[in-house]
């Protein structure tokens, strides 16, 4: 259904802004969000790329007990190579490393439900992997938000091989 790739990655450094937010409310949260940060997004110095984003950090919820309900943390910001100069009202995030099964998503953003269902009902069970307890993550072009219903991301999963 999707292509994906498992891709090694060491620490990855962001700068961004971020709220509590659950499944629930997730598609309208996330938009305040960016609108948030997106205009500052040039304030951010020492950035890697253009690429923003969109981070997931359940913490040490367990995925499968989640209910629509369930609050996590929600980052958006950029990469940059170091955390000397945080801009006012901007936070720090270090994206961990490890291994990570990565989804290439073509589509609109109200179809992305199935795209991730498939990931972790169909894709994941049957994979040598299981998840790690590491933040998820999306990694979305600069002009993502202008057109909703052609989105490109790169979704990332973190995963350990099966125990």
């Amino acid at each position: 259904m999707m292509q994906h790739r498992i891709e090694q990655t060491e620490d990855r450094y962001v700068i961004g802004i971020k709220t509590n937010m659950s499944i629930q409310t997730i598609q309208q949260e996330t938009g305040k969000l960016a609108r948030q940060f997106m205009p500052r997004r040039q304030e951010v110095a020492s950035r890697v790329g253009k690429h923003v984003f969109s981070i997931q950090n359940y913490g040490t919820l367990n995925i499968k007990e989640m209910s629509p309900q369930t609050v996590f943390e929600k980052w958006i910001g950029v990469e940059v190579s170091n955390l000397d100069n945080i801009p006012n009202g901007m936070e720090t995030f270090v994206l961990k490393a490890g291994t990570y099964a990565v989804f290439t998503y073509k589509g609109s953003i109200q179809d992305f439900p199935k795209s991730r269902q498939y990931i972790f009902q169909s894709w994941l069970p049957n994979s040598n992997y299981q998840l790690d307890n590491k933040a998820h993550f999306e990694e979305l072009s600069e002009n993502y938000s202008k057109d909703l219903q052609n989105t490109e991301e790169d979704v990332w999963i973190p995963i350990k091989e099966r125990s």
